[in-house]
This record gives structure tokens, C-alpha cells and sequence, in this order.
């Protein structure tokens, strides 16, 4: 059905909004980055787009939240396996993010969190089976 997706997040300094990701080994797509918004590259096919507040505003009539003080989403990433989400965790929390709770095994899934330093929460998580069948 889909081929991609792409999510648009607002944020306050694009120059501290990329030190920190890099810092986490991501990198952005030159060709759909600049000072007003920056392609944050994820996977094959998968992007944020980081997005200077004032900019941001202009696709959209309705306030934007702020991520420190309410949760309005989050954004999940599949990780390869538990000690690839540990690590990024690990490097989030040492770029200046948070790690806003303990990771959690649930058998079947491997789950941790950091925010951004705009508050944007980034779930990372590990599956390796299925949930049990009740």
C-alpha cells in the first residue's frame, strides 16, 4: 500500500536538533535539508522531518504541542536486537535526551524510550516472537 512514511516533527534549533541525532549515528538527506527543516534519515524509506517551530506552523492551523509537557504520539523504531536498543538509549541519554522510564521485557518484545531535547519521544523496541494468545 505504502512505499514510505515520513514524520514531521517541530523542534526549537535545528543546529542542536542535528548534533544531537548524529551523535545517536543518524545521519540527514542533504537534498531535503536546510535551515528551516532537515530529512532525518531512519532506514530505507523511513525519515523524520525535523522542522524549526515557525516553519512547522505554517502546514497546519492548529497549536503546536509542546512534546515536554504533553504526549501527543510517539515514535517507534524496530531495533535489530536488545543491545542495539540499549546502545541508543545509552548514546541519546549521554547527547543530552532522557531516558523518561526503565526498559521493559514483555517475553516477546524488548522496550525502551528516550526524548529528544525537544521532548519527542522515540520508542525502541526489539521483537523476538509474538505475543502469547489468550
Amino acid at each position: 500500500m505504502h512505499k514510505q512514511i515520513i514524520v514531521n516533527l517541530p523542534i526549537a534549533d535545528m543546529a542542536k536538533s542535528q548534533t544531537f541525532f548524529k551523535a545517536l549515528g543518524y545521519s540527514f538527506n542533504p537534498e531535503f535539508t536546510g535551515d528551516q527543516g532537515a530529512s532525518l534519515v531512519l532506514g530505507e524509506n523511513l525519515s523524520a522531518m525535523l522542522m524549526v517551530r515557525d516553519f512547522f506552523a505554517t502546514f497546519t492551523s492548529k497549536p503546536i504541542a509542546d512534546a515536554k509537557t504533553s504526549t501527543g504520539g510517539w515514535v517507534c523504531l524496530s531495533c535489530d536486537n536488545r543491545e542495539q536498543v540499549d546502545t541508543l538509549i545509552a548514546k541519546a541519554v549521554a547527547a543530552g535526551g532522557t531516558a523518561p522510564r526503565e526498559a521493559k521485557d514483555y517475553g516477546f518484545m524488548y522496550s525502551n524510550a528516550f526524548e529528544d531535547l525537544d521532548g519527542h519521544t522515540w520508542v525502541l523496541i526489539h521483537m523476538s516472537g509474538t505475543p502469547p494468545k489468550e
